[in-house]
């Protein structure tokens, strides 16, 4: 079992290499629901299909393109995925982070994950930013289950920061200096692909959740497994259920992206040269 994922791995690994003819990213970025135009800046090199890739999934989920884009963020190597898997789109949790595990072994050195969440504060505001500072994996099987190849990571990793404080710091105070929303908390993560209920909202809130969504930990851990440092901003766009008078639909998630994909594109495009100069 390990040899046949880590040959598939590797496989995958070297089928990108050829398509992108040396090019060796600094930064990885997963850009989460509706965002997308995080890298409608980017000056892309090479933009990979999953489905040229044997052994890869695809995403099916509606606005998450399929592909991996190769180029410069402001300057800075980056890969971009414009199409995130998902756990409840059927396939195994060791496919879900495939994807994550392929851009490290390209040669990112950090994984930045952007995701739209549920806020489970009832006086945040919404739209907001939220650099995550911790995260709770619940009901949601661990990436590291099963036989560990040892040429990814300790079969034991420590995860007691899996979130780089300097990194995720700079973040925060960053989007202070350009007057954006921000907070920083502990994001949850369940399967999806139901909003959750108002119990399981109040729950969370109870057990130190400050939002939550159905993708980011996992791929969290995969990459921290590898020893790729890991930072991530959520786009808070509804309140829970419950705290929310209002029946929760993906309509709202994509309305209130829309309203500041603007400002995590800026923050962003700012952070990355200065972490690539200073912490990498």
């Amino acid at each position: 079992m390990v040899n046949s994922y880590y040959e598939k791995l590797i496989s995958c690994v070297e089928e990108v290499k050829a398509k992108i003819n040396g090019f060796e990213p600094h930064i990885a970025i997963v850009s989460g629901s509706a965002l997308k135009p995080i890298s409608k800046d980017m000056d892309v090199r090479y933009s990979v299909p999953y489905s040229e890739i044997k052994g890869m999934p695809v995403c099916t989920v509606k606005r998450h393109e399929s592909r991996f884009l190769f180029g410069y963020m402001n300057g800075v190597p980056t890969v971009c995925m414009t199409g995130r898997i998902h756990y409840y789109e059927g396939y195994d949790i060791q496919d879900v982070v495939l994807p994550i595990r392929i851009m490290c072994l390209l040669g990112a050195k950090l994984l930045l994950l952007t995701n739209a969440s549920g806020g489970l504060d009832p006086d945040t505001k919404i739209p907001t930013l939220m650099v995550i500072r911790d995260h709770i994996m619940l009901h949601f099987p661990n990436p590291l289950i099963g036989p560990n190849p040892d040429e990814l990571g300790l079969r034991y990793p420590d995860m007691s920061a899996v979130y780089d404080t300097e990194i995720s710091g700079l973040l925060f105070d960053l989007g202070k200096e350009m007057d954006i929303p921000m907070s920083e908390g502990v994001y949850v993560q369940l399967t999806g692909p139901s909003f959750e209920t108002p119990a399981e909202i109040r729950f969370l809130g109870k057990i130190g959740g400050d939002a939550v969504g159905m993708s980011t930990a996992c791929e969290a851990v995969a990459a921290r497994h590898l020893g790729v440092k890991v930072c991530g901003i959520s786009c808070i766009t509804n309140l829970g259920a419950g705290i929310s008078q209002n029946e929760l639909t993906d309509t709202e998630v994509v309305e209130n992206t829309g309203l500041i994909i603007g400002q995590i594109t800026a923050l962003i495009n700012a952070a990355l040269p200065k972490i690539d100069r200073d912490y990498l």
